[in-house]
């Protein structure tokens, strides 16, 4: 064998000395493989440089083992994406994708359109889609979900919806961080979010409902956020404060950086936090429990959602009948 000709699988079958299929099925981690078997084939390859062709595999196969990523961009500042939210779910989609070995394509910006999504799967791009989040691209995804093609998004579904939506339940989170205003006798609530987004309209609606069904007098205004940033967060909210004679005395912020900035503004202008204001956020973004002071928060697990976003299109993809899917909401009581 010339150390100038590529090895092949023919010459890892004779190093090892099995046959040329117990190699393919050993590199595809096949169960017909004896553990013993496949680890010794593996070390073979590995000493002499040997790596599957992916893309050659893929292309003898129905599927491609890869699905399509895409996250909503459009509510990002010049798509720079800054919620660390947004990276937390994508890592919990990943590291199930992973248990799966499945490779994972993270759709550039502007491949968020139908016929770019659509020319990734009929090329065979992927197998599937995970839209990480609504947004305002409801129209997209429902112009793309004629098309046969099969998705899941995480989102909050709507009664029209006609794909398969995974999240967690916004008006259940609303009507907590309510509930926990009303035990802490504030009568001046803010929320902090755009309410065009289905999630967090649904999070507002949480909260009017409590404040509803109280029968108390309280004060219930909304700040509009145009993007997901601390930037755009911080400035809307200064803005506010300018416009009115007294700050309120609640505010639930659509996610943790938004009351990240809400409690920044609110330290600036001489106001204590939880003092003078409660603040309650949204996710619970690992920098929530460590923020100065410590997040109140709805926790939106993750690794829980990338699961069962994963498991659902997983179903679709098997061709088994699917129906949208929450994952565990809760209220996380720190110091704000």
């Amino acid at each position: 064998m010339s150390p100038k000709q590529p090895i092949t699988m023919d010459d890892i079958a004779a190093l090892a000395k099995v046959s040329k299929p117990t190699v393919s099925r050993a590199l595809s981690d096949s169960p017909l493989v004896n553990a013993q078997t496949k680890k010794h084939v593996l070390s073979v390859a590995r000493k002499y440089g040997y790596a599957v062709n992916r893309n050659a595999q893929k292309l003898r196969h129905k599927n491609t083992n890869t699905i399509g990523v895409s996250i909503d961009f459009s509510s990002h500042r010049q798509n720079h994406i800054s919620d660390p939210f947004i990276f937390e779910l994508l890592a919990g989609v990943s590291e199930a994708l992973g248990d799966l070995n499945k490779d994972l394509l993270l759709c550039a910006p502007n491949h968020n359109d139908t016929d770019s999504l659509h020319h990734i799967y009929s090329s065979r791009g992927a197998d599937g889609f995970i839209f990480l989040g609504q947004g305002h691209r409801m129209d997209v995804l429902d112009e793309f979900a004629s098309t046969g093609a099969p998705f899941v998004v995480w989102g909050a579904p709507t009664e029209n919806t006609s794909y398969c939506v995974v999240g967690s339940d916004n008006v259940l989170g609303g009507q907590m961080a309510g509930k926990y205003f009303l035990q802490r006798r504030r009568r001046n609530f803010l929320f902090l979010g755009n309410l065009s987004h289905s999630e967090i309209y649904a999070r507002y609606k949480g909260l009017q409902q409590v404040l509803e069904e109280s029968g108390e007098d309280i004060k219930l205004n909304n700040i509009e956020l145009d993007y997901f940033t601390y930037e755009a967060a911080f400035e809307a909210a200064s803005e506010y404060l300018d416009s009115i004679s007294g700050p309120p005395d609640a505010v639930l912020a659509y996610n943790d950086t938004a009351a990240m900035a809400f409690i920044r503004l609110m330290i600036d202008r001489g106001l204590r936090v939880p003092e003078d204001v409660s603040v309650v956020g949204y996710n619970d973004i690992p920098a929530a429990a460590f923020f100065s002071p410590p997040i109140t928060t709805i926790r939106q697990d993750t690794y829980q959602a990338g699961k069962l976003l994963v498991k659902k299109l997983m179903q679709i993809l098997d061709n088994k009948e699917v129906t949208s899917g929450k994952i565990k909401t809760e209220l996380i009581v720190r110091d704000t």
